[in-house]
């Protein structure tokens, strides 16, 4: 038996209306690319005779844009992986039958839940050392990574609800009819819940990964060079005031390339395991 509260919030069954103004779609990216012409467009009027073209300013500076961005994804992946890889038995705590590791399991997930995730990042940048000491090697604690380190926190909390929300949504017979057969907890949640749960986790776990992606340029405030740091970068080596808004949409441009997909991907899962 589940012992502990029964009136928490679960995770719904996944049901998809007829209209989804929120969601992404192409018309999204037709108007950012408008935006970004218009901005080009504007931005050769403003500039001054003689000066380089601003696409092929843009072009010139993209192999340097990517390096920045390919940080930024692999933060994402790094920080997903540690959020996921330590939510889950978070989650898991949250339904336990000990009631004190319930509420440390709780207080540990709605404390980094509903903590900024600039402020994590600044205490990941300040209080983790710059190099730790295993045995006689010393590795080094670059800033990127304290940063992703920083990420993953929130990420963790979010997956912690995420899990037990999904083992919540799971019908009790199911639990009753384990039990009958003399299965363990542990047997019952490996074999027969979280199977189930996988599929009502998926869409909001990949939800989550596509928020996590384009929360990254948050780390440019405590020193990364990713792309947002690097974007600047080149305005300042550029020193002109019309590259502004075109390079800036030119950046916001990419990460809606990369997450449009992982949106449109998320809704036909959820559209493939609707419960109705």
């Amino acid at each position: 038996m589940i012992i502990g509260r029964t009136d928490l919030a679960v995770l719904k069954p996944f049901r998809i209306g007829a209209a989804e103004p929120w969601r992404f779609n192409a018309w999204h990216g037709a108007a950012l690319v408008a935006a970004l012409i218009a901005a080009v467009g504007i931005g050769e009027a403003q500039a001054a005779p003689g000066t380089p073209d601003i696409i092929a300013t843009m072009l010139k500076w993209t192999p340097l844009l990517a390096q920045g961005f390919a940080l930024n994804i692999a933060m994402s992946f790094l920080a997903m992986a540690i959020g996921t890889v330590t939510g889950v038995p978070l989650g898991l705590a949250q339904v336990s039958l000990l009631p004190q590791v319930r509420a440390s399991s709780w207080f540990v997930t709605q404390f980094f839940r509903n903590s900024p995730w600039l402020v994590l990042l600044f205490y990941c940048m300040l209080l983790l050392p710059f190099e730790v000491r295993i045995g006689h090697t010393i590795v080094p604690l670059p800033g990127w990574l304290k940063s992703t380190i920083g990420l993953s926190l929130p990420v963790m909390a979010n997956m912690s609800e995420l899990v037990r929300g999904a083992v919540r949504s799971i019908p009790f017979g199911q639990w009753e009819a384990a039990d009958s057969l003399a299965m363990t907890r542990a047997q019952t949640l490996r074999m027969i819940i979280l199977p189930q749960c996988i599929k009502r986790m998926t869409p909001p776990w990949m939800n989550l990964y596509a928020i996590l992606t384009v929360a990254t340029p948050l780390t440019s405030v405590v020193g990364v060079s990713e792309a947002m740091t690097l974007t600047g970068d080149i305005l300042s080596s550029e020193g002109r005031s019309e590259l502004l808004v075109p390079m800036y949409l030119y950046l916001l441009l990419w990460f809606f390339l990369y997450c449009y997909p992982i949106a449109r991907a998320t809704l036909a899962l959820e559209k493939r395991f609707a419960v109705t």
